[in-house]
């Protein structure tokens, strides 16, 4: 079969430690009012404030509690309207950032914003490029400063779901290491195992492609080594920077390749339980790729992709002998060893499962799994991470 693929990024990445303090200079090439978007505290924000009271560019804030709902897009937009901004940055993890790009979209786009999302909406297709968005991330893991899409949740319909159109590519991914150097350990463990989910779903994923796998291998060699040492010393420089480039690459190739039955089960757990993302992958991980690899060899015995996952464990192990049932092991021990809680402990349970399931069918990063799996596969997988 001949090699077909599509590629898109933000329009310019920026890497390394220190760089936060150019953001100054970049934000004012397009704007004089931000809009921008942090967590829970904006007052970690300020060394980027100050970089922006030095450039002359003036700026109103806007803080998210937990991950986004639709109604929290809705109220950013409104107040970015009414403060007359014309750009937004965000600051923070995959929730400011997500809630970011979204408010950038719809300050742009005219309708309600259900009119463009997946699932419960009709899924609109946008007609104007986002307001100019810079995505500066905190944590190592989401990879969501580089995508099209932001996630957000439905509390009514129990949902996560998509607003996703190559419109909302930042305009800048700034990513600078400093920023994790406080990260606490358990964040550290959540958001860099959904950095390495976000490298091995890719790269095995149906729809992977030569620029999304070199990402992953080069991101999966990193986050291997430097995970377990970020954890124990969050002040492991190295360490700090590999996990930086290992979310950044992840956040590349899900863009473009797709994710796989982790995250199509992800969404649905996220949007019916208060259950952070991160753990919920790193939970999930080891039960799918072991279900993943038992049904390729017995549906699809000469798929190319019993051979990734052989190749992921090598990455993993730093054997490159090593089978894939040895990458898979490398994973469950790295999940308990960064005490990662089972799914029970979210309030999941056996009697959840038919509703997740009937989600997780719908959701599209389930598209993207290298093997159609059978219900009896699906409800194994959950059975497995409670």
């Amino acid at each position: 079969m001949s090699i077909v693929f599509e590629f898109a990024t933000p329009a310019r990445i920026v890497f390394g430690a220190g760089r936060l303090r150019e953001i100054g200079s970049m934000a004012k090439e397009f704007g004089s009012r931000a809009f921008v978007v942090t967590g829970y505290d904006p007052s970690r924000a300020q060394s980027l404030t100050a970089a922006l009271r030095a450039s002359g560019v003036e700026y109103c804030f806007f803080s998210t509690r937990g991950e986004p709902e639709v109604s929290t897009v809705k109220d950013g937009a409104a107040k970015a309207k009414e403060a007359r901004c014309d750009l937004v940055i965000s600051f923070g993890g995959g929730s400011a950032i997500d809630t970011g790009k979204a408010v950038a979209a719809m300050l742009t786009n005219d309708g309600d914003l259900l009119d463009f999302l997946e699932v419960i909406g009709p899924g609109r297709a946008m007609e104007r490029r986002a307001a100019p968005f810079i995505a500066v991330p905190t944590t190592a893991g989401t990879g969501s400063e580089v995508t099209r899409n932001a996630v957000l949740a439905s509390p009514e319909h129990r949902l996560k779901v998509s607003l996703r159109s190559p419109l909302m590519l930042p305009r800048i991914a700034l990513v600078d290491p400093e920023l994790t150097y406080c990260l606490p350990a358990a964040v550290t463990a959540s958001t860099g195992l959904d950095a390495l989910t976000q490298l091995i779903e890719p790269y095995v994923s149906s729809r992977a492609n030569p620029i999304t796998d070199a990402l992953c291998v080069e991101g999966l060699g990193r986050a291997a080594g430097s995970l377990p040492k970020a954890f124990a010393n969050g002040r492991d420089i190295s360490a700090r920077e590999d996990m930086a480039i290992a979310s950044l690459f992840g956040g590349l190739a899900l863009a473009n390749a797709g994710l796989g039955a982790v995250h199509g089960f992800a969404g649905p757990i996220g949007g019916m339980f208060s259950a952070p993302h991160g753990a919920v992958c790193a939970a999930l991980l080891p039960c799918v790729m072991e279900v993943n690899l038992r049904a390729l060899r017995q549906r699809q015995a000469g798929a190319r992709t019993i051979s990734r996952y052989q190749t992921v464990a090598g990455l993993l192990t730093g054997n490159p002998s090593a089978e894939p049932e040895q990458g898979i092991d490398w994973v469950r021990r790295l999940v308990e060893d960064l005490g990662i809680p089972r799914l029970s402990q979210f309030g999941i349970t056996a009697e959840s499962m038919d509703e997740l399931i009937d989600k997780s069918a719908n959701a599209s990063s389930m598209k993207a799994n290298p093997i159609v799996l059978t219900r009896e596969e699906l409800v194994e997988i959950l059975k497995s991470a409670l």
